[in-house]
């Protein structure tokens, strides 16, 4: 599986491939084989650019442009920090006083 690619803009759209639409719809039907789940979640923090570098140089352009990437990067930090979550501590989070 090939990994979306960076574009120059965070605001562009990124790169993908016919499998990555389809494991996306089959994902949003609920109808996900193993594969198609874990390409999914792949694309998805790939599009989020979480593991990508989120600034952007330049003084007021690359500003905007940082907060823009690492606004999306946040979204993709949330999704694998729940992912990777011990069940000790979800227990812990949710249980009442």
């Amino acid at each position: 599986m090939k990994r979306p690619q960076a574009v120059p803009g965070p605001w562009l759209p990124s790169t993908y491939q016919k499998a990555d639409i389809y494991a996306l719809r089959a994902l949003s039907l609920g109808e996900a084989n193993d594969e198609q789940q874990r390409r999914a979640l792949a694309f998805i923090t790939a599009l989020c650019g979480t593991y990508d570098l989120s600034f952007r140089p330049g003084a007021q352009e690359g500003d905007r442009d940082t907060a823009f990437a690492e606004g999306k990067r946040f979204v993709g930090l949330q999704i694998v920090k729940l992912v990777n979550m011990s069940n000790d501590l979800i227990s812990k989070m949710f249980e009442k006083p």
